[in-house]
């Protein structure tokens, strides 16, 4: 299902009811807080990565807390197949790489690429995307399934990104952050594990 503009078409519809996503329970990790972590994905330095609760990480994704620092928020989710990877710069003596932070309901869809430096809270990252090195995504923000957000961009709140490279195609409604809110939360609610 796709979100309409007047541009195009971008995204999922965030008005459809969500449906069951059923997972074998010995496929994934449920932590005390509620995370629910997929054994077929790799979090590469799990001692430096926090996931603050209700995090759905799912099969394949790979997390490289080896780098740097990274911090999820609550009720994300991680599509499969994902690389999350703290954003590096160069020095004349070498590579440092800096922690990357994500905020509360953060969806990002399945074969993305986040190199981030901060994603907000309430954001909306589509299927296949590239998020360039240090980039700040700023909350209730959409970037639409297959863009490349060149690095360093600035993505301003309550915007919808879209293209390669991409670029500001539609402002996003005051009620997004409810819309992550129930979206994250109903995506949780129905990811429901089975004994097989």
């Amino acid at each position: 299902a796709v979100v309409s503009t007047q541009s195009g078409h971008y995204g999922r519809d965030l008005s459809m009811e969500q449906e069951n996503v059923y997972y074998k329970k010995a496929d994934y990790i449920e932590t005390a807080s509620g995370n629910k972590v997929s054994r077929q994905s790799v979090l590469c330095g799990s001692q430096n990565i926090i996931l603050n609760g209700k995090t759905i990480i799912q099969s394949e994704c790979i997390i490289r807390g080896d780098l740097s620092n990274v911090r999820i928020g609550r009720q994300c989710v991680i599509g499969s197949k994902s690389i999350i990877r703290p954003p590096f710069r160069k020095f004349a003596k070498g590579v440092a790489f800096f922690p990357l932070q994500m905020g509360d309901h953060v969806m990002i869809g399945e074969q993305s690429v986040v190199n981030a430096a901060n994603i907000g809270s309430y954001v909306n990252i589509g299927r296949n995307v590239v998020i360039g090195k240090r980039c700040v995504i700023k909350d209730c923000s959409t970037i639409a399934d297959n863009s490349y957000l060149p690095p360093e961009t600035v993505v301003p709140p309550f915007t919808l990104w879209a293209g390669n490279p991409a670029k500001i195609v539609a402002e996003l409604p005051e009620s997004t952050q409810d819309t992550m809110i129930d979206l994250t939360r109903e995506y949780y609610s129905h990811f429901i594990g089975r004994k097989e």
